[in-house]
């Protein structure tokens, strides 16, 4: 036996609700009101209903916005992540777990092998970020200098600077994979300062972010350091790389037959 379906909104109410841009009670208005008809709701729990429902929609699209916007290299979160693998010590990578140190404007590096799930767990903060209703920026080195180079074409440096560190989590993944030159250092020295005490950043590198003059100039790489250290958690990997594991165990991919 079907189900009746609920009476469709008038055409009057249909407009208004396209008007004033209420996508989510136009979509679920119909079987709202029906419910609400059937069990005799009060006018007030009805209007309750419907503004929640168009709150949630709405914050399901602003999340799905934002992890698009952040530009996640994998779209990697939590559910895939084996804390029991890390050589992050399970009650380090709890505390992370809470953003509290987000909301103090900390920073977070971790250093490490390759392989041994640095960008991953960074990756799965910045999608638990996402979800607790912030921002993020997410950058290689490499796309954070292209980022700022084509700003200096129309002078527009400060402003795109600004732009980032409108997110509550900037993300600078994989320092230290390839040589930096001039151009690289200035763009991360540019990045830390303006967000020093007022967002938090997070690194991760196959060197401590001591050794960063090794890549870059000493200058700029010593300024920027200094500032991001000051108020920074630091947590180093070891072991060899989960990738390898997983491709040696044959988890890599999946079997051709």
């Amino acid at each position: 036996m079907k189900t009746p379906q609920a009476p469709a909104l008038s055409d009057e109410l249909d407009r208004l609700l396209r008007r004033m841009r209420w996508p989510y009670i136009r979509r679920t208005a119909p079987d709202i009101c029906a419910t609400a008809r059937a069990q005799r709701w009060d006018p007030a729990e009805l209007l309750r209903v419907l503004i929640i429902e168009e709150v949630n929609g709405r914050d399901i699209a602003t999340r799905r916005m934002r992890r698009h916007a952040a530009g996640f290299p994998a779209g990697k979160t939590f559910e895939s992540w084996r804390e029991v693998d890390s050589s992050i010590p399970k009650p380090t990578q709890q505390a992370l777990m809470t953003l509290e140190w987000i909301g103090r404007a900390e920073n977070l590096a971790i250093s490490g092998p390759s392989g041994t799930g640095k960008t991953h767990f960074c990756e799965a903060l910045g999608a638990a970020v996402i979800e607790m209703g912030m921002r993020v920026a997410w950058f290689s080195l490499e796309s954070l200098t292209a980022t700022v180079g084509r700003a200096k074409v129309d002078a527009s440096v400060q402003k795109v600077v600004a732009r980032i560190c409108r997110a509550d989590l900037i993300v600078i993944d994989d320092i230290g994979m390839l040589p930096s030159g001039q151009d690289a250092a200035e763009a991360f020295y540019r990045v830390i300062d303006a967000a020093y005490e007022k967002r938090s950043v997070a690194l991760t590198s196959n060197l401590h972010p001591s050794g960063f003059d090794t890549i870059m100039p000493k200058s700029l790489a010593t300024a920027a350091v200094d500032r991001f250290l000051h108020h920074a958690h630091m947590v180093l990997t070891d072991g060899g790389s989960l990738r390898v594991a997983e491709a040696t165990a044959g988890k890599g991919v999946k079997p051709l037959i």
